[in-house]
C-alpha cells in the first residue's frame, strides 16, 4: 500500500481518453514501468515509477505494462494491465503486490493479467494492429545514457515484430500530461501544502551558526510526517556564495550572520512534485543591499506571472521576461546600456546575472513533459523562478512558485510561503 492516500481513478480514466483520442486508427500503445536501479552488491535505489504509465494508470509498481488498443476486436484487449503476480515469498520479503481487484480500483482498468501471460496475449493483438506506439524519453533535457526497461522493450518489440509501423508515443504524452485534471491539481496542492509546512518549520529553526544540512533535515522531518516520501528533487540549501551555484546540492556549510540562504526545496506527494525557491536572511533581517536585489527579483517575478496566460507561448514568454530583467539590471547598474546595445542575441547581456530559464512545466516530474512550441493553455502548471546572482557579493536570489494557468488568471499553489520582505522578517522573528 502506498504511503499517500489513493487518488481518484478518474484521473487515469480521463488521461487514457485524452491519449486514445490522439491515436491513429488500428493503433496499439505500450507503456512500461521503470526499473529498480542497482547501486552495488545487493542494494538498490528506492523505486520511482515512470511518469507516463503512472499518468495513464496510477499503477505505482515495478514490472508493470500498460497496453492501450482502442480498436481491438475483443473488448478485453482494449485496455490491459500486466502485473507481477504476488506470492507468499514476495509478500514476506517485499510486501504483497497489487491484486487484480486492487489494480482495477486504482486504474479503472478491468482487464488485468499477470506478466506471465503478456507475450501470448501481445502476439494475438499484434496480429491485427497496424500502428504500434512505443514510448521513448523525448524531454529536451533528458539524460538517456542509461538503458531503461522501456528501452529494452522497444528493442525487443521491433526485433520480434519488424514488419509493423512504429509511431512515437512521447509527443502525445506531452500533450496529455501538460494539461492537468482537477484531481491532479488537487494532489499538487497537497504537495504544496506539505512543502509550506516545511518552510514554516525552517523559518522558525534558522539562525546564525546552524548548518545547511540541519535545515535539510528539518524539511525532511516535516515532509515524512505528512505522508510525503520526501524531496521531489535533490534539495538546494545554499548560504552566501553557495546561492550563486545553481545546482548546489552539497548543503554542508555553516550559516553566517548577515548572509542570505537560498532554498530550492519541494516535496512530492503521490508522485506529484512541488518546486519552490525562497531566500531568507540567516539572522531574520535583510540588509539594504539584500532588499534592493530581492525587490528587483520579486518585481520580475510578478511581471513574468502576468505573461503566463492562455495564448502566449513559452518561446515568446522567455524573451519577454529577458526584456523585463534587462531593465531591472540596468536600474541596479549591474549592466550598462552599452552592454545591451552590443549584446550577443544568443546570450543577451542580462544572462550574466540571470543565466537560466524562468518557467518549466511541473507535475509528475519536477521538470515535467510538455510542448515547448505550443501555446499556453488552461490546466497547465508552471513554475516561475527569476533570479539574480552576484558571486562577487556572495549574493544569489531566486524566487519561485508553482502556478496553475486558468482562463481567469493564475492559481498560486505555494502562495502561503512568505515571499514579501516584511512577511519573511515577521515569520522569522515571531
Amino acid at each position: 500500500m502506498a504511503r499517500y492516500h489513493q487518488l481518484s481513478k478518474d484521473i487515469y480514466i480521463t488521461n487514457r481518453e485524452k491519449f486514445t483520442a490522439l491515436l491513429k486508427p488500428k493503433s496499439l500503445a505500450v507503456f512500461n514501468s521503470n526499473d529498480i536501479y542497482p547501486t552495488g552488491a545487493d542494494s538498490t535505489l528506492p523505486f520511482k515509477q515512470h511518469g507516463d504509465i503512472l499518468a495513464l494508470s496510477g499503477v505505482d509498481q515495478e514490472e508493470s505494462i500498460l497496453v492501450i488498443f482502442p480498436d481491438a476486436y475483443k473488448e478485453e484487449h482494449r485496455e490491459m494491465l500486466f502485473l507481477k503476480e504476488t506470492n507468499d515469498h514476495i509478500a514476506v520479503w517485499e510486501g504483497a503486490k497489487l491484486s487484480k481487484q486492487q489494480a482495477f480500483d486504482v486504474s479503472g482498468i478491468k482487464n488485468v493479467f499477470w506478466l506471465t501471460d503478456f507475450e501470448r496475449i501481445f502476439k494475438e493483438v499484434m496480429s491485427h494492429t497496424e500502428n504500434v506506439y512505443l514510448n521513448t524519453n523525448e524531454h529536451l533535457r533528458a539524460n538517456t545514457t542509461v538503458q531503461t526497461r522501456e528501452d529494452r522493450f522497444v528493442n525487443w518489440c521491433k526485433e520480434t515484430y519488424p514488419a509493423h509501423t512504429y509511431q512515437r508515443a512521447a509527443p502525445l504524452m506531452h500533450q496529455v500530461r501538460a494539461i492537468k485534471t482537477k484531481d491532479e491539481i488537487a494532489a499538487m496542492q497537497i504537495a504544496a501544502d506539505i512543502t509550506t509546512k516545511g518552510y514554516d518549520r525552517v523559518l522558525k529553526f534558522m539562525k546564525p551558526g546552524v548548518w545547511e544540512f540541519e535545515l535539510e533535515a528539518e524539511f525532511m522531518h516535516e515532509f515524512l510526517r505528512n505522508r510525503s516520501r520526501g524531496f521531489a528533487y535533490t534539495p538546494i540549501i545554499g548560504g552566501g556564495y553557495n546561492a550563486c551555484v545553481l545546482h548546489y546540492i552539497e548543503n554542508n556549510d555553516q550559516l553566517k550572520d548577515g548572509d542570505l540562504v537560498l532554498f530550492d526545496v519541494g516535496c512530492e506527494y503521490a508522485n506529484y512534485s512541488c518546486d519552490v525557491t525562497r531566500c531568507f536572511p540567516v539572522n531574520g533581517k535583510f540588509t539594504e543591499r539584500q532588499k534592493e536585489i530581492y525587490s528587483a527579483v520579486l518585481r520580475v517575478k510578478k511581471a513574468s506571472e502576468k505573461l503566463l496566460v492562455p495564448g502566449n507561448n513559452l518561446v515568446d514568454y522567455h524573451k519577454q521576461v529577458g526584456e523585463i530583467m534587462t531593465q531591472e539590471l540596468l536600474g541596479l547598474k549591474l549592466i550598462s546600456q552599452s552592454d545591451v546595445d552590443n549584446q550577443d542575441p544568443n546570450w543577451p547581456a542580462y544572462k550574466k546575472y540571470f543565466m537560466h530559464g524562468t518557467s518549466h512545466y511541473i507535475g509528475l516530474d519536477t521538470h515535467d513533459v510538455g510542448l515547448w512550441t505550443g501555446v499556453i493553455e488552461p490546466g497547465m502548471v508552471f513554475t516561475c523562478e527569476p533570479g539574480i546572482y552576484i558571486p562577487e557579493e556572495n549574493l544569489g536570489i531566486r524566487l519561485e512558485d508553482d502556478l496553475v494557468v486558468t482562463e481567469n488568471g493564475l492559481i498560486n499553489l505555494t502562495k502561503h510561503i512568505p515571499i514579501e520582505i516584511e512577511d519573511v522578517e515577521a515569520a522569522m522573528n515571531n
